[in-house]
């Protein structure tokens, strides 16, 4: 099943389909044609590439008539069937929409961009196709609200790529600033990505600011976020739990596992952490008095 981080990345350049021609453009040097739209077209590549294989995204450049494919491809880990996968999706969108094309790599992580933009060696006499890689280090860190407001799946992506940085408080309150202008269903990924990228001393910080009486740009950003950073704490209290008996050798059976992550209770949480330390069996971690 696809992560949160693989659909999320999509989901940025899905919702504003110029962003793939923009970082190529602007942040990786790639000479993109002269366009009046861009558009999301189906990813299903099955004329040519075998049923199994579809490319992530595929984002059409055109002015009048197709200028340019691009297929975007979220990549979270290392996978020696992309040499020939890839190839083939690019042969395939070339052949559909008898324009050029390009492969643009998306990934959260420096050695994966690293791995991606490896050069794809396809034959004599010159046949290479070397991939445009957006990693980390290639967005920019937006800390700015109102630049974020302007370009909020940038902002998002930002997070994404920064969040476990010292910056990350920083990029997080952006890209929260962005997002609370947007629909809602736009808001609700969104924010549930930015606390999902943060590291532990964001996530507290963010959580002393909202106790503090931070103020964010709506009632529903305020709403989400404090609900996104209960439950964070309450995912990180639950795991706690499974750790600290699993370190002590206890098997921690599945139902047992269920119950702790399904608890919506700070109190009982912390009470489950305190008995972990001393029970004999993981059951017993629900009893009323330990044995």
């Amino acid at each position: 099943m696809p992560s949160l981080t693989h659909e999320a990345l999509l989901l940025l350049f899905r919702n504003r389909p110029t962003l793939a021609a923009e970082f190529l453009r602007d942040t990786l040097g790639a000479p993109v044609p002269r366009f009046t739209e861009a558009r999301i077209e189906p990813a299903e590549l099955t004329e040519i590439v075998p049923a199994a294989h579809h490319a992530d995204l595929v984002v059409l450049l055109l002015e009048d008539r197709p200028v340019l494919a691009i297929v975007v491809e979220a990549q979270l880990g290392r996978d020696p069937d992309k040499a020939y996968a890839w190839p083939s999706y690019l042969v395939a969108v070339r052949a559909r929409y008898r324009c050029r094309a390009c492969l643009l790599v998306v990934t959260t992580d420096e050695a994966i961009a690293a791995w991606s933009a490896e050069p794809i060696d396809l034959g004599p006499p010159r046949w290479v196709l070397e991939p445009y890689v957006l990693g980390p280090s290639a967005v920019p860190v937006i800390t700015e609200p109102a630049e974020a407001r302007m370009r909020p799946e940038v902002a998002v992506l930002s997070a994404m790529a920064h969040g476990q940085s010292e910056a990350g408080l920083s990029v997080a309150l952006a890209a929260l600033a962005a997002a609370a202008g947007l629909d809602a269903e736009r808001q609700q990924l969104y924010v549930d990505v930015v606390l999902s990228s943060l590291n532990e001393a964001a996530k507290r910080s963010l959580e002393a600011m909202m106790k503090s009486g931070y103020e964010f740009q709506s009632e529903f950003a305020r709403t989400y976020v404090a609900k996104g950073v209960q439950e964070g704490t309450l995912k990180a209290k639950a795991q706690a739990v499974i750790a600290f008996l699993e370190a002590r050798g206890l098997e921690v059976p599945a139902s047992v596992q269920e119950r702790i992550l399904a608890s919506t209770d700070l109190a009982e949480l912390d009470r489950w952490i305190r008995r972990a330390a001393v029970v004999r069996d993981a059951h017993e971690l629900f009893m009323a008095t330990p044995s």
